[in-house]
């Protein structure tokens, strides 16, 4: 029986999954599998969270869904405190709404990650929600000692470190999810699959439009609360004394800790940029960038404003953007000017185009996103939910949406770009050796950094 739009537009509100999808699209997706809540406590696999700032917080709420929260870990005490009060009343809302028993037993709170995976015997699983820097130590650290992890994004702080967490879980077989979690929103896989299938004709341009970062300072030093281990949150960024902007949130605003919001919201957009050109293993041949704006004098040192351009094998050029009508938290800034996209990815073509973010998916012409894909068309790979996604590779063992070569060849067009806009001048880039072709200055200074002892890879390798 032909279902009707009401009743597809009522299963995607329970899904959370945006009405902005074609009716044809919506029905495939409602007729797909959706990620099983275990209904027994016995059956659900632990986890851990490590990180519990708002990020971490969240996924770990996603999480609970599908397994049982055990521990958590952060070097400011009144972090990991809190979560454990928050997450332990959200899962019992959580088993409650599911109608599952709920398992005994309190989180327990740690303030060293490395004591949390030894101790916690039969953990299954790491959310890791920390700040950028700490994610490739903790990353390997839980692999290695056969963990399956969930790792915000970016996956990594360098390109180096990318290649460490890719022949890590190679080697030791373990799961890793990257947080790009629009892969798993249908409006997203939508449109690269018509991309892919030639729905606008052969491509010729990505457009990546994030928002804008912050630009502020100069910051004084002050007095590191009492609550915080300063020296180990910094792990292996350099050694300097307590600003509380560099902390939290604005971390994202320092490049000793990322990269601004070309490693942020670029980590997602420049993502599905990737993939729906197909080119998920492997990368641009050439970079170049151009700041905007020029940042405060001991203030956030992450580029603000700019705008990069990426050449490719293929011959499309991608180009990475900010906007200031919307801000890095996802709200409306200012209006736009007429012609002006928004936060999002555009895919232009021979025969039209085709916008892409949040909630929202529009074309050119109409037929292009009403017309369903002709059978035997290219698909991509189907995942609903995100968090879900992963725990179902947890018990299948097969690679989850976006997996660590993934997360890794998707936050290496991030972190060119940084380096572009860093050293000012274009650069050519060999995808598969990981190396910018003749430029010492670029491959010693910016494929790796310098690692502040203890927190190296050997100190998480042993």
């Amino acid at each position: 029986m032909h279902t009707s739009r009401r009743q597809l537009l009522k299963g995607a509100a329970a899904l959370g999954i945006a009405a902005a999808l074609p009716s044809w699209y919506l029905d495939e997706v409602l007729g797909q599998d959706r990620p099983q809540e275990p209904k027994s406590a016995n059956d659900l696999p632990t986890f851990a969270l490590v990180g519990c700032g708002g990020r971490g917080r969240g996924d770990a709420h996603d999480a609970q869904r599908f397994g049982r929260l055990v521990a958590v870990c952060d070097v400011d005490s009144s972090h990991a405190e809190g979560a454990a009060v928050e997450l332990s009343q959200s899962q019992r809302e959580t088993d409650q709404k599911i109608g599952r028993k709920s398992a005994p037993g309190n989180i327990k709170v740690y303030d060293d990650f490395r004591k949390l995976i030894d101790g916690e015997k039969d953990l299954t699983a790491i959310v890791v929600g920390t700040p950028d820097h700490w994610h490739t130590l903790v990353n390997l650290y839980a692999l290695r000692r056969g963990k399956d992890v969930y790792s915000e994004k970016p996956l990594t702080l360098t390109i180096d470190e990318g290649k460490h967490v890719v022949a890590t879980v190679k080697e030791t077989g373990r799961i890793l999810q990257t947080g790009t979690q629009q892969r798993s929103d249908p409006n997203f896989r939508l449109v690269c699959e018509l991309v892919q299938n030639g729905r606008i004709g052969k491509l010729q341009r990505v457009t990546t439009i994030v928002p804008a970062g912050l630009r502020a300072g100069p910051f004084q030093p002050k007095t590191a609360p009492k609550t915080l281990n300063w020296d180990m949150w910094l792990g292996q960024a350099p050694l300097v004394d307590y600003v509380p902007e560099r902390t939290h949130t604005t971390f994202r605003f320092w490049y000793d800790y990322s990269g601004g919001t070309i490693t942020d919201w670029g980590a997602h957009h420049n993502d599905i940029a990737m993939w729906g050109m197909g080119m998920d293993g492997s990368g641009p041949n050439s970079v170049e960038g151009r700041r905007l704006v020029e940042q405060i004098p001991g203030g956030y040192t992450a580029a603000s404003q700019y705008e990069i351009k990426y050449t490719y094998a293929n011959g499309v050029e991608h180009t990475c953007k900010t906007t200031t009508a919307d801000n890095f938290f996802g709200g409306k800034a200012r209006d736009t000017e007429p012609g002006e996209r928004r936060n999002g990815i555009l895919f232009e073509g021979t025969d039209g185009w085709l916008f892409v973010s949040r909630g929202v998916a529009e074309a050119s012409k109409p037929e292009i996103l009403k017309d369903p894909l002709p059978p035997g068309a290219k698909r991509l790979y189907v995942s609903n939910n995100h968090m879900g996604n992963f725990f179902d590779c947890v018990r299948t063992r097969k690679a989850p949406v976006a997996e660590a070569e993934i997360g890794h060849r998707s936050v290496t067009v991030c972190h060119l770009g940084s380096t572009a806009l860093r050293l000012g001048r274009k650069l050519q880039w060999d995808p598969q050796k990981h190396e910018f072709v003749g430029d010492d200055e670029a491959n010693q200074k910016f494929v790796k950094r310098e690692q502040r002892r203890p927190w190296t890879y050997e100190a998480v390798n042993v």
